[in-house]
């Protein structure tokens, strides 16, 4: 698959993942929803794996990343940098054969398309110290 695609699905999942949250909606309903609005067959079980991923490693995504937002909690975070920042812990924990850097660089763009200015530079530091705890 492509990197366009990759980029794309993640896209898509995160779609999902703020619909659900955001929307007070069941995960499996807004994922069917969501990839109703898009041809990208081959992306399907790339995105069905990370919403359900996610989810999944919620709880374990949340005790990485909360000890490294710096003066922030996770509640207080925007809705859809949280949701990027689980994505990315579980893709970086759960996805070994996908390049932790690639991880990283495309949760960034996610963070600076779809939120804050400041968002892509916050999303770039708690993933990356994530990253190197986990090679300690």
């Amino acid at each position: 698959m492509a990197s366009l695609s990759r980029r794309h699905a993640r896209e898509l999942a995160l779609q999902a993942l703020y619909g659900s949250e955001v929307g007070k909606r069941p995960a499996d309903e807004m994922l069917t929803e969501t990839l109703a609005r898009t041809d990208a067959s081959e992306a399907r079980a790339f995105v069905r794996d990370l919403v359900f991923g996610t989810l999944e490693s919620e709880a374990e995504s949340d005790a990485l990343i909360a000890p490294l937002l710096e003066g922030w909690t996770l509640d207080r975070l925007p809705t859809i940098d949280r949701i990027v920042l689980r994505m990315g812990a579980f893709e970086l924990r759960h996805r070994k054969e996908t390049d932790p850097a690639v991880v990283i660089n495309e949760a960034v763009e996610l963070a600076k398309k779809f939120s804050t200015e400041d968002s892509g530079r916050y999303v770039n530091g708690v993933l990356g110290r994530l990253m190197e705890r986990a090679a300690r």
